[in-house]
């Protein structure tokens, strides 16, 4: 009885489970025991190969033109202006025959004067002598008033903007003006008005000593709308430049200047440029870097100098399939 309660035990008991161990290849098997015979810790389980190099999105340097232009502003002003004073000393003014704003034409009436009350006019007769327009155009001013006496050392009676023709006048930098050429194309917007077409009539060659600005003048035409003292903002379109070109996002502004990401042989370059003139995005380069060469999208962003990278176009994907 004693035997047969013992078997019935051990049947009862938990046994200890043996620890899993995977059947290893021939291949395998070999390895592990020469690592063991060596003293070497068993071989790390192969994984794929992955390239280091980060990918970089570039663009290459593209020949692209550029217009040069030089911004102004100032306020209107007539192109040729005509004052109108008496002939005769001693008159009053008896008849104001315009006003501001009105069109004219060469010869019009614009005012009559008399002698004063009691006072009888030449060749002893009582007579009005009128003052007419020298030429056609606009009146811009008028400071002649009925009763008033008229004197040629006195304010203009008239102000007129000859054939009704007006331009801008501005003032520039002097550094600005070697840039400047009579006729040059330019648009000039005017408050209450709009962009109007004009070019570069006249400039000067003196320079004021106290602001060391210098005039220019956009003529702007005779339309209607314009008036004297208006505010107006003109570009004036001096040239047009075509070099390499690379968006302006590529370009990082440091206290050395600016600089660009040159990818090179799959390495990062930084290379200081030369910035020109910039338009929809785009940066010209005046020295730096050449058309063709590659460069990083967005500068300064994740790689630097010296850096290993594969260049992905934008047009490309970024990663390998």
């Amino acid at each position: 009885m004693t035997l047969h309660v013992k078997r019935l035990r051990r049947a009862l008991q938990p046994r200890a489970r043996k620890p899993f161990r995977p059947a290893l290849s021939a291949g395998c098997a070999a390895a592990v025991l020469l690592a063991a015979g060596l003293g070497l810790p068993p071989p790390a389980a192969a994984e794929p190969s992955a390239s280091s190099d980060m990918a970089v999105t570039v663009v290459p340097a593209k020949n692209m033109c550029f217009a040069d232009t030089l911004q102004v502003t100032g306020v209107l002003v007539p192109r040729n202006e005509i004052l109108v004073r008496p002939e005769r000393e001693g008159l009053q003014i008896s008849q104001v025959m315009v006003e501001p704003g009105d069109t004219i034409v060469s010869g019009q009436v614009l005012a009559r004067l008399t002698p004063p009350e009691g006072q009888e006019g030449g060749g002893g007769t009582t007579g009005s002598t009128a003052v007419r327009a020298p030429t056609a155009g606009v009146i811009t001013s008028a400071s002649a008033v009925v009763g008033a006496m008229a004197s040629a050392r006195a304010e203009p009676l008239f102000r007129i903007a000859g054939r009704g023709e007006m331009e801008l006048l501005a003032e520039t930098p002097v550094k600005t003006l070697a840039s400047l050429a009579v006729d040059q194309p330019a648009k000039v917007e005017v408050v209450g008005v709009g962009e109007l077409a004009g070019k570069v009539r006249v400039f000067s060659t003196a320079i004021n000593p106290t602001t060391q600005l210098g005039q220019v003048r956009i003529f702007v035409g005779n339309d209607s709308r314009l008036r004297v003292g208006a505010f107006g903002r003109g570009t004036i379109h001096v040239g047009r430049r075509c070099g390499p070109a690379i968006p302006l996002s590529a370009v990082l502004y440091g206290p050395g200047g600016a600089v660009v990401q040159v990818v090179r042989d799959g390495r990062v370059e930084t290379r200081r440029v030369v910035v020109g003139l910039l338009a929809q995005g785009q940066a010209e380069i005046r020295e730096g870097i050449t058309e063709g060469e590659t460069v990083v999208t967005r500068a300064g962003a994740f790689v630097r100098d010296g850096d290993r990278v594969r260049a992905v176009t934008a047009t490309e994907p970024a990663t390998k399939r």
